[in-house]
């Protein structure tokens, strides 16, 4: 299922305590999401697993910001930073990311854990203002 681009709205959904835990493998399909990862995003458990990560994904993210975090986990280092996610109904919120490439042994499978926490309003505010310089940037190479 992919998000529903045309039910994006400009409203925000306040994540303001808990965390976010999701996990992926190497093509970034989610393994796992915890309970309030599920209701942040408003999707239902059954509706994430198996599907890439990108669900929760907001038109307003620059490209070069996943270009940049991609980069880093795969060279097996962590990737820290601010995202604007997408929720199923539309709305959007913010969080503060930590990803860290993440090794199952026994499965001899590669995958990566994100944590997720709420952002800080000023940091989002920041940030918004910086992708949106970059989104410019973006659709002007193109």
């Amino acid at each position: 299922m992919k998000p529903n681009r045309s039910r994006v709205s400009d409203e925000e959904y306040r994540f303001t305590q808990g965390v976010l835990l999701s996990e992926t493998d190497s093509q970034g399909i989610i393994t796992y999401v915890n309970r309030r990862f599920c209701q942040v995003s408003g999707y239902d458990r059954e509706e994430l697993l198996g599907k890439n990560h990108n669900i929760v994904r907001h038109p307003d993210m620059p490209l070069e910001i996943f270009r940049e975090l991609w980069e880093t986990i795969r060279e097996g280092r962590s990737w820290e930073g601010l995202i604007k996610n997408l929720r199923k109904d539309g709305r959007y919120y913010w969080v503060h990311t930590h990803i860290d490439p993440l090794r199952n042994i026994e499965k001899d499978e590669e995958g990566y854990v994100a944590v997720h926490r709420p952002a800080d309003p000023e940091e989002a505010r920041e940030a918004e203002l910086r992708y949106k310089t970059l989104l410019i940037q973006e659709k002007a190479r193109t």
